[in-house]
């Protein structure tokens, strides 16, 4: 895999955890720190969270695959 495919395949997992946090912030408010309110959070459906958990995963197993080769370890 060249460099630029390698990019592309980190960047998409960045996307995909950045979706990941919106998505729960949009069940969990945040208080004023900023810090997430579990107190207050709505019922979080999850059929959904484990749908994007499981894509957020792949992806990042996909990466793992990537630098394994780039650095030329052996998998584990």
């Amino acid at each position: 895999m060249d460099k630029d495919q390698a990019m592309k395949e980190f960047k998409k997992y960045e996307q995909m955890r950045l979706g990941m946090y919106e998505f729960l912030e949009s069940f969990i408010p945040k208080d004023k720190n900023g810090t997430l309110d579990f107190s207050k959070a709505k019922d979080i459906p999850a059929q959904e969270i484990y749908d994007r958990w499981f894509k957020l995963d792949y992806q990042a197993r996909k990466i793992r695959g990537i630098a394994i080769n780039c650095l030329g370890l052996k998998g584990e």
